[in-house]
C-alpha cells in the first residue's frame, strides 16, 4: 500500500470522537511529541558547544598554540558561516523531499560530531581553518531542518514556547559548555600525554564525541512528519494532520503539493522572505557580542576559571526569560510586541557597557544583553507563522532567511579587536546603531501584517463565495 493510500484511510480516522474525547487524544498526542522533540535540546546544546569551542579554548591559549595572529580567530570564528550560507537552502529543500527529518538530522550531527573530534588534533592556523569550514558544510543542515520539523507538527499558538524548549540548548550551551570547558580545561591537563599547552585539544575530543553519541540515540527518538511518523496509531495520525490543516497549514504530501522547485520560485519571489532576511542579518551583526562572551567577561580582569563560571548566571536567566517571552506570546498571540521589549533590554546592556568600566555595571550589563534570546526564538516563530501555508515554500523560506542571513554572523566576529578591548565601546556603539534598525524593521513588518489581516477580514465579509478566498475562513497572520 503507498503512503497516500495509507494517508487516505487514516484521513478520517478520529473524524467520529466527540469534542471531548478528541481534546483528549489531542492532548495525549501533544504531550507524547514534546517527549520525543525533548531531545532537541539535548541537540541544540552540543549544536551550539561544537560550534562554539573555540571560545573556550581562546582562554586556554588557543590562539598563542596555533600562533594566530591578527583577524586570524575572527576568521575562523566567520568561516563557519560559509557552509551555512551555501548548503541551508538545498538541505531544506532535500528535507522537503526526503520527508525524513529523524534520519537526515542525527547523521548530519555524526558527520559534525566526527569533524570536531579532529578539529583537536589541528597543528596550524590553515588546518583549524579547514576543519571549521568543513565544519559549517557539516551543521548547515540542523538548524533550517529543526525549524521547518516543528512547524511541521504544532499549531501557531504553540510554536513560541515549543520553539523556545526545543531551542533551550542554544541558551543551556552557554552555561553548560562554559562548566564544561572549566572542568576540562583545568582538569584535563597532560592526560594522555597533552601537555599544557594543548590541553585544549581534549575539549574538541571530548565535545565531538558526545556529539556522535547523542545523534545515534536521536535517530529512535526523533520524528518524521505526521504522514510518516511511524509510531502513532491511524488516530493519532489523522489527528496530527487535521489539526494542522484547520490551523491553516498547507499538507505535506498528496493531491495539491508543491515539488521543493516551485517552493524556491515561491519564497524567492516573496519580498517578506528577504525582509526577514535583512532583518535578521542586521540582527545577528547586533547579536555578535555571543561569540566574545567569555572574552567580555574575562576584561573584568578574572581568571580563566573564575571567567568560565561567571558565565553561568546571565545564560541561566537568559533562558528564564525566554521562557516567559514565548509563553505570553503565545497567550496573546503576538509576536512583534515581544520581540521589541527583547530587543529594548538587550539595547540598555549595550549602553551600560559603553559608558562605564565599573565591574559590577558591566556584570549586570551582560544579563541584560543576552535577553536577546527570548526575542530571537520568538522571531523565529514569527517567521514560521508568516509562511505557514504552504510547507514547500515554507521549507525554502525558512532556509533562505537562516542561510543569507548568516552574513550576519560572518562579519560580526570582527567588530570585536582586541585593539577595541576592554572597553569595546566602538563595538558596542555599532550594536546599538544595528539593534535599533533591526527593530524599526520588526515595525514595519508588524503593521505590514496587520494591514493584510484587514485585508482578508474585508474580503471575508465581502465575498459570496467561500471557496474563492485564498485563505481558509478565520486564518490571520500572528503579528
Amino acid at each position: 500500500m503507498s503512503l497516500a493510500d495509507e494517508k487516505l484511510e487514516t484521513t478520517d480516522a478520529s473524524s467520529g470522537l466527540s469534542s471531548h474525547s478528541r481534546d483528549d487524544l489531542e492532548k495525549r498526542l501533544v504531550r507524547k511529541l514534546d517527549q520525543r522533540m525533548s531531545i532537541i535540546v539535548l541537540l541544540y546544546t552540543m549544536n551550539n558547544i561544537d560550534k562554539g569551542n573555540i571560545t573556550s579554548a581562546r582562554l586556554a591559549g588557543f590562539e598563542e598554540d596555533l600562533h594566530l595572529q591578527g583577524s586570524q580567530y575572527a576568521t575562523l570564528l566567520s568561516i563557519i558561516y560559509v557552509g551555512f550560507i551555501i548548503m541551508q537552502v538545498p538541505a531544506n529543500m532535500f528535507l522537503h523531499w526526503l520527508e525524513r527529518p529523524a534520519i537526515l538530522i542525527p547523521w548530519s550531527m555524526v558527520i559534525w560530531g566526527i569533524i570536531s573530534t579532529l578539529t583537536g588534533l589541528t597543528q596550524n592556523y590553515t588546518q583549524v581553518l579547514l576543519a571549521r569550514l568543513l565544519l559549517g558544510f557539516a551543521e548547515a543542515p540542523f538548524f533550517p531542518n529543526i525549524i521547518f520539523l516543528i512547524s511541521g507538527w504544532y499549531k501557531r499558538d504553540e510554536l513560541a514556547v515549543r520553539a523556545t524548549l526545543v531551542s533551550f540548548g542554544s541558551v543551556l550551551s552557554t552555561a553548560f559548555g562554559s562548566l564544561f570547558a572549566s572542568g576540562v580545561l583545568t582538569g584535563m591537563q597532560g592526560v594522555l600525554g597533552q601537555a599544557g599547552w594543548r590541553r585544549d585539544t581534549w575539549l574538541f575530543y571530548l565535545e565531538g564525541g558526545i556529539t556522535i553519541i547523542v545523534a545515534i540515540c536521536a535517530m529512535f527518538i526523533l520524528p518524521s512528519f505526521p504522514h510518516n511518523t511511524k509510531w502513532l496509531t491511524p488516530e493519532e495520525r489523522s489527528l496530527a494532520i487535521s489539526r494542522l490543516a484547520d490551523d491553516g497549514y498547507g499538507t505535506m504530501d498528496g493531491p495539491g503539493k508543491r515539488t521543493s522547485i516551485q517552493g524556491l520560485r515561491d519564497a524567492l519571489c516573496d519580498w517578506k522572505v528577504w525582509w526577514f532576511t535583512i532583518l535578521l542579518t542586521i540582527e545577528r551583526i547586533a547579536l555578535s557580542f555571543g561569540f566574545y562572551f567569555p572574552t567580555l567577561v574575562a576584561s573584568m580582569g578574572y581568571d580563566m576559571t573564575v571567567t568560565l563560571l561567571l558565565v553561568v548566571p546571565p545564560s541561566v536567566l537568559a533562558t528564564i526569560g525566554a521562557l516567559v517571552f514565548s509563553r505570553y506570546s503565545d497567550r496573546t498571540q503576538k509576536r512583534a510586541m515581544f520581540i521589541i521589549a527583547s530587543n529594548a533590554l538587550t539595547a540598555v546592556g549595550f549602553i551600560i557597557s559603553f559608558c562605564t568600566m565599573n565591574t559590577a555595571a558591566r556584570y549586570t550589563s551582560l544579563f541584560l544583553m543576552t535577553q536577546n534570546a527570548g526575542g530571537q526564538m520568538v522571531l523565529w516563530a514569527w517567521i514560521k507563522n508568516t509562511f505557514v501555508r504552504e510547507p514547500a515554500k515554507r521549507a525554502v523560506a525558512i532556509a533562505v532567511i537562516s542561510g543569507l542571513s548568516s552574513v550576519g554572523s560572518i562579519a560580526g566576529p570582527f567588530l570585536w579587536p582586541l585593539n577595541w578591548g576592554p572597553t569595546y565601546r566602538y563595538s558596542y556603539a555599532i550594536c546599538i546603531v544595528t539593534l535599533g534598525v533591526a527593530t524599526a524593521m520588526i515595525g514595519v513588518m508588524h503593521l505590514h501584517l496587520k494591514w493584510v489581516n484587514a485585508q482578508i477580514e474585508r474580503n471575508e465579509q465581502d465575498v459570496t463565495d467561500i471557496n474563492e478566498l485564498p485563505d481558509p475562513v478565520g486564518f490571520r497572520y500572528l503579528v
